[in-house]
């Protein structure tokens, strides 16, 4: 960092925080408004275009592009635009999915998807680049430690974000409840909820029997409705969001100064890391069960069950509980750090595996669909806000690779799901789910004990550097303890 670029960040005024919340609140309510489209539109996808499994192979493509995007683009497209306007554009590329469902085939719905994917490589990284770099800002004017507050701006993104789940879901709700179209359904399906309908649904044999057709004039009106949103959300952050050069004050990130080909290289560097994966498996997991919930249980449990206008509502409940959980998590982490926080979540999500493995749904139970919900969002606002902020953590500078690497996994999670979920019950899925939870939070857990030791020994090294008299020293500038020690030399 040049003296000018830090004289320029101590020179902001006090107020200058409130205006890093407001870019921070922007971003969020443009991802809300933006996803309350996708999000609405990709929750239905398993129910409203069942046939031949055409809704999950396109929700597969989508994150098929998404690992190409998160190998290739980010870094560059940051680079070359720079995170609001990377943000603002990638926007744009999720709107020919949308505009898809008007015409739902095969060449049309999965080359849409693949443009979402490579959209969404660049959108999510900026996003997670623009915290990290303004909650730096954040700190030098308050004097607020930089991870506390990437924490905080983390979970505050989170919550906003999340209720996109409470809109989306509730467009799709009314649209699709509206009129009398459901009623025939209903009679006929309370004699198929306990053949096939929860642990034992196959979506490839049992989707045409058990899922009932919307009307074309409904799925249009949805259409429109999201399509109008999502332009709204790219116009939100072109207008309302300060650019990142006002707060990145000479940070060394994984852009700077770097050839094309030396920015691929940073990314794909960075995924071989040791601690990088051993985070994979987590990230894989935190992927296959958003995407489990979403279309395998709002199929199994929701739509066959209790008819597709329900699936709206119990995503509703998911989001509105996610959303909560997110900023609750965020501030619970400070009093008691992530590791009990990781240790609850793992617990209750074991048992809800449990109970898919286990629970029958019955006509008059919808009850049960919505404490799944509550219980599955606090959940999913764990997993979520404490890896993202990890990963600013473990990968400070190098924030554009950290977070394409955490996408490109959780990619990897979704694309699973989706490729498997026509051809496997809900009960191998759920199995599925266990042994990849358990695997990715043991590894999570040795990450844990492998920095904390590492810290140790840093604190260590430091007394012994200090006690042999490591004169003329910047302290302050090295990167860390260990290269301290190294230039110690053993005095």
């Amino acid at each position: 960092m040049s003296l000018d670029q830090k004289e320029s960040v101590d020179n902001f005024k006090p107020t200058e925080t409130w205006r890093i919340l407001k870019n921070v609140v922007v971003i969020s309510l443009a991802f809300m408004v933006h996803f309350t489209a996708y999000n609405g539109a990709a929750n239905l996808q398993s129910s409203i275009n069942a046939e031949a499994g055409l809704g999950t192979a396109s929700l597969a493509a989508v994150y098929a592009g998404l690992i190409i995007s998160n190998i290739f683009l980010p870094v560059i497209v940051i680079k070359w635009l720079g995170t609001k306007w990377a943000i603002s554009l990638s926007f744009i590329a999720y709107m020919p999915y949308i505009a898809a469902q008007l015409y739902p085939r095969f060449y049309t719905m999965i080359p849409a998807g693949l443009i979402v994917g490579l959209g969404g490589g660049p959108l999510w990284c900026s996003k997670c680049t623009y915290l990290s770099v303004t909650s730096e800002a954040h700190s030098r004017i308050s004097k607020i430690s930089a991870e506390a507050l990437l924490v905080r701006f983390l979970g505050l993104f989170f919550m906003i974000f999340q209720m996109n789940q409470v809109w989306g879901n509730l467009i799709s709700s009314l649209v699709l409840t509206s009129g009398n179209n459901t009623a025939a359904f209903t009679s006929v399906n309370e004699t198929m909820i306990p053949i096939l309908c929860g642990a034992n649904f196959l979506p490839s044999a049992d989707a045409d029997e058990a899922l009932p057709t919307q009307p074309p004039e409904k799925i249009q009106m949805l259409s429109g409705i999201y399509l109008a949103c999502m332009a709204g959300a790219a116009f939100l952050v072109a207008v309302g969001v300060d650019s990142m050069k006002r707060y990145d004050t000479g940070r060394q990130g994984s852009g700077s100064g770097l050839s094309t080909r030396e920015l691929l290289a940073v990314t794909l560097k960075l995924m071989a890391e040791p601690t990088q994966l051993l985070l994979v498996i987590i990230n894989i997991f935190i992927g296959l069960q958003q995407a489990f919930f979403g279309a395998d249980f709002t199929a199994a449990f929701v739509s066959c069950a209790v008819g597709t206008g329900s699936v709206g509502f119990v995503m509703m409940t998911f989001g509105l509980a996610d959303a909560i959980g997110c900023v609750l998590t965020g501030y619970l982490a400070k009093l008691t750090g992530r590791l009990p926080l990781m240790c609850c979540a793992t617990v209750v999500n074991a048992a809800l595996f449990s109970a898919v493995l286990t629970w029958r749904p019955h006509a008059g139970d919808d009850y049960v669909l919505y404490i799944f919900a509550v219980l599955w969002g606090l959940c999913d606002s764990v997993w979520i806000v404490q890896i993202n902020a990890y990963y600013g953590i473990l990968f400070p500078g190098r924030e554009e690779a950290a977070f394409a690497n955490f996408r490109l996994w959780e990619s990897v999670g979704y694309i699973i799901a989706y490729i498997l979920s026509p051809y496997l019950r809900t009960t191998h899925k759920a199995y599925l789910l266990l042994a990849t939870m358990a695997v990715g939070v043991s590894c999570y857990f040795f990450v844990e004990y492998q920095q904390r030791r590492l810290k140790k020994d840093d604190e260590k090294n430091k007394e012994i550097c200090y006690v042999k008299g490591c004169d003329n020293i910047a302290f302050d500038n090295l990167i860390s303890s260990r290269q301290l020690y190294i230039n110690c030399n053993y005095k």
